[in-house]
């Protein structure tokens, strides 16, 4: 909501493990989902929460925290944000869209999102504000995680052994991109560069359409477009850690 008008309204199923979730959390589950959905428009600026859970509002002071919810502080840490309490019988337009009717047992999310802001997500771009003074800033777009797995490879030994060997004319699963850069079937090749590894499951994780994917779900999502020999266990081990 800006300005006191609703600009965009989004709602999912909740997954099975999440039924056994009591009131509060469950609430702060939709707080999360709220904030990593819109994650371009509210990371690094002002927001406030609105919930029916007044317990919620003072969260960040309670003492007693269990394991998931200390995770889920940790992840809430990056924004800047407010918790106000809203009468829940006051809030007619939530309970209207809580108890709507669908007819398939699908998740499902109604959004407006600009498609300029989705093809920079796509694409791992980060939106930069260059003036404060206008209300219109100027924007300066900065590749992110390509522009890093590009300049690794230019450093890691045997990634760049292979594209030597395809200058040679070697043929296999590792091919040159238009861009430069060295590809596996058509896949990112991230070099041998563990930080670079972590940052890309740690985006992985935090995915703007998942509140807390499981393993496998993560490396399905990431085989498409990423690859580097033992990335499976690497999610695996990064998804028990967190």
């Amino acid at each position: 909501m800006q300005q006191d008008r609703v600009i965009a309204y989004a709602l999912r199923q909740l997954k099975d493990y999440e039924r056994n979730y009591p009131a509060h959390d469950l609430e702060l589950t939709a707080a999360m989902f709220a904030l990593k959905l819109w994650r371009h428009y509210l990371y690094g600026a002002q927001c406030e929460v609105f919930t029916d859970h007044l317990s919620l509002k003072y969260l960040f002071t309670e003492k007693e925290l269990n394991l998931r919810q200390r995770r889920w502080l940790e992840f809430l840490t990056d924004y800047d944000f407010s918790i106000q309490y809203h009468l829940g019988k006051a809030n007619v337009v939530a309970d209207a869209l809580s108890q709507k009717q669908s007819s398939a047992e699908l998740s499902f999310m109604i959004t407006r999102q600009d498609r300029l802001v989705e093809e920079f997500h796509r694409l791992e771009i980060e939106v930069v504000p260059t003036g404060a003074t206008a209300e219109l800033m100027t924007l300066v777009v900065q590749p992110i995680l390509t522009e890093q797995i590009m300049l690794g490879q230019q450093s890691d030994p045997h990634l760049q052994k292979v594209l030597a060997e395809i200058k040679n004319g070697k043929d296999g699963d590792f091919s040159i991109h238009t861009d430069g850069s060295l590809r596996f079937k058509g896949r990112w090749c991230v070099p041998s560069d563990s930080e670079l590894r972590k940052d890309i499951l740690s985006e992985a994780l935090r995915s703007l359409y998942t509140v807390y994917p499981g393993g496998t779900k993560m490396y399905r999502d990431l085989k498409q477009n990423i690859w580097w020999p033992g990335m499976k266990l690497d999610v695996a081990q990064h998804v028990a850690q967190c």
